[in-house]
């Protein structure tokens, strides 16, 4: 089957045209797809110490600030049927979570984590439950994290392995 594509199946920049060609009826057909360019370096940052408490401070702010401005890309991104209030809450919670760390190593390190996965979230490097898992104990009531190591070992133990009763 040959085929002669017209002008109405010009590939255009940042689209991916998919085309189908019938064997039975010879017939054409182009599907346009968006493609996501993929730029590693996108978001990309180096990592560095900060100066003082005040240096602290103000990244932490730029942080927060970052992904709450984010907040409605990620919604669309992901197709989340979650609102973005309820995203930019959770953020916040997230944030607030180590609200009194009071050593300047340990929030330089939670700023470059928290830089690495809004880097991962833009990029779109996680799929769905990787979003979702934040939303997870809002949700399930009964998804809770085990009192200690040994308690979680054995409640995933005795779920993966059946217990057997021999008579």
């Amino acid at each position: 089957l040959h085929v002669t594509l017209g002008a109405e199946f010009e590939p255009q920049p940042g689209d991916l045209n998919l085309i189908r060609a019938s064997s039975t009826t010879g017939k054409v057909t182009s599907t346009k797809l968006r493609t996501m360019v993929i730029n590693p370096t996108y978001l990309a940052q180096r990592t560095r110490q900060s100066v003082n408490w005040t240096d602290c401070k103000r990244r932490v702010l730029w942080s927060y600030r970052e992904w709450i401005r984010s907040a409605p890309e990620i919604q669309t991104m992901y197709s989340l049927n979650i609102p973005v209030p309820q995203l930019r809450t959770k953020m916040r919670q997230e944030f607030e979570r180590h609200r009194y760390v009071n050593q300047m190593g340990v929030v330089d390190m939670l700023l470059f984590q928290s830089h690495a996965e809004f880097q991962e979230t833009l990029n779109y490097w996680k799929q769905l439950p990787h979003v979702l898992k934040y939303f997870r104990a809002d949700e399930d009531p009964n998804a809770r994290l085990p009192q200690n190591f040994m308690s979680g070992f054995l409640e995933a133990s005795s779920s993966f392995f059946p217990q057997v009763h021999l008579i």
